[in-house]
């Protein structure tokens, strides 16, 4: 991306140093590669917000099937602890029927915590809630990565026509950043 805008401002700087300073359509073309470097810039940072938005969400998700993941080998865990008491030759007495009933209610709870927010079911949720987030973000970045590439595409067709004298590059390079920049503004607003 700098190693484009570089290569541009060399050329138009090469330009009006040895062929004459007062060409106002140089001079334009040297405002379009400005407005095109700035474009790019304002893209980048959005499209490494939008990475960054990407990487946060995709952390949540991990973390979030992984609690999931625990809870279900808890429960698991503590459902065997019940069937296994409930199969004792006193199973009947009421210290064991009471630890069969706190283990059934404890395994409730790793499935289903409507209070805490912690079961298996609302961990289920947020966490698809954070898949949709990141994908977003992810269909975001790679937007802004389009738009990036397109300015940058159109940087180095606008400085060419300085040397060239091909008026028509110009003009689409100036389509490209248009359209780029109405790229990125749609996935801005997206």
């Amino acid at each position: 991306m700098s190693e484009a805008l570089e290569r541009a401002h060399e050329t138009i700087e090469h330009h009006e140093h040895g062929h004459g300073q007062g060409d106002p359509w140089a001079r334009r073309v040297a405002v379009l590669v400005s407005a095109l470097a700035a474009a790019l810039a304002i893209t980048g940072i959005a499209g490494n917000a939008a990475q960054n938005e990407y990487l946060t969400h995709h952390v949540a998700v991990s973390d979030d099937w992984s609690f999931y993941q625990a809870k279900n080998l808890r429960a698991t865990v503590t459902d065997s602890e019940m069937h296994l008491l409930a199969s004792l030759p006193n199973a009947a007495e009421p210290a064991i029927q009471s630890r069969i009933k706190e283990a059934k209610a404890t395994a409730e709870r790793m499935r289903d915590d409507p209070v805490g927010g912690k079961g298996m079911k609302q961990l289920s949720q947020l966490a698809r809630t954070e898949e949709t987030l990141r994908n977003e973000a992810h269909h975001r970045y790679h937007g802004y990565e389009y738009a990036a590439g397109a300015l940058e595409i159109a940087i180095v067709l606008a400085s060419v026509p300085v040397v060239t004298r091909i008026r028509a590059l110009t003009l689409a390079a100036a389509g490209i950043g248009v359209l780029a920049g109405l790229a990125a503004g749609s996935v801005a607003l997206d």
